[in-house]
């Protein structure tokens, strides 16, 4: 009899058990290993009185990539959808939505690096998003953190929505980095900064844009705390993100940018902003 974690098993259970341990560990992992007083061996992944710890180191699977949709979707040959994380790129013409600028330059150049080629996956907190899409951090064969370098050529921006903060830092130096060299979008006229101010007048751009402001107060509410630019428009910031912003106080009266995508309710408009790489003070 073995015991894994909190339960006993024996024989083939163990190994079932055991495979579906490795398929779900990172690229390292820790069993403990003991014999007791009748000679039986014990597994399991929880420390033990008097066992020995065995360190493992799993092997990163490959994937092979079917097809590229647009800057931050792919395709993978076993049917999985997987989603770049940290990162947006502009959307490709649809059925109902025209073509975003920069979209073709994203997907082409992502095109050019993975579609049909092997890929590793890392992943964060949560696994897939609500459209049951992979969420992950893409690599070459090489190394290569494609998301990183869609966001150094400019063909993507920082898009990071918590829990999943593994290389925010990176990704954030990487877009300040394209954005002073006026690469990719930072050029781009589509994407210059807009008056926040004139949202309600209609005068804004679809999609994700860049709106520049002055914040007059800070609105809490139960589930979002707002800070607001006029009677009609805010940026919304979740209650359970607000401790890594600080203090909202530092950005009242100042000049600052806002990130992100418009939505609207009845007469009111806001911008949605989960993480501080959404508002840049000028």
């Amino acid at each position: 009899m073995r015991v894994f974690g909190r339960f006993a098993v024996t024989g083939r259970l163990l190994l079932l058990l055991w495979l579906a341990f490795l398929l779900v560990a990172p690229s390292a992992a820790t069993v403990f290993r003991w014999v007791d007083g009748e000679g039986h061996t014990h597994y399991s992944d929880r420390p033990q009185p008097g066992a020995q710890e065995i360190k493992l180191k799993l092997q990163t699977p490959y994937y092979y990539v079917q097809r590229v949709y647009d800057g931050d979707t792919l395709l993978l040959k076993e049917g999985l959808r997987v989603r770049l994380l940290g990162i947006n790129a502009p959307e490709i013409e649809g059925r109902y939505r025209p073509e975003e600028a920069g979209a073709s330059s994203a997907r082409d150049w992502l095109r050019q690096h993975i579609e049909g080629h092997k890929v590793q996956l890392q992943f964060d907190k949560e696994r897939r998003d609500h459209y049951d899409r992979l969420l992950a951090h893409v690599f070459t064969v090489e190394g290569e953190h494609l998301n990183l370098r869609l966001v150094e050529e400019g063909l993507a921006v920082v898009s990071l929505i918590p829990p999943n903060l593994k290389y925010d830092d990176s990704l954030v130096q990487a877009q300040e980095g394209a954005e002073m060299a006026k690469r990719g979008l930072w050029k781009m006229p589509d994407y210059a900064p807009q008056p926040i101010l004139e949202i309600p007048a209609g005068n804004y751009r679809r999609g994700w844009q860049r709106y520049q402001g002055v914040p007059v107060a800070i609105r809490p509410g139960r589930k979002y705390v707002r800070l607001t630019f006029g009677p009609q428009v805010a940026v919304r910031i979740p209650q359970e993100q607000l401790g890594l912003f600080g203090k909202l106080e530092r950005y009242l009266g100042k000049q600052i940018e806002v990130r992100g995508w418009v939505s609207r309710r009845r007469s009111n408009y806001s911008i949605l902003v989960r993480h501080p790489s959404g508002l840049k003070p000028l």
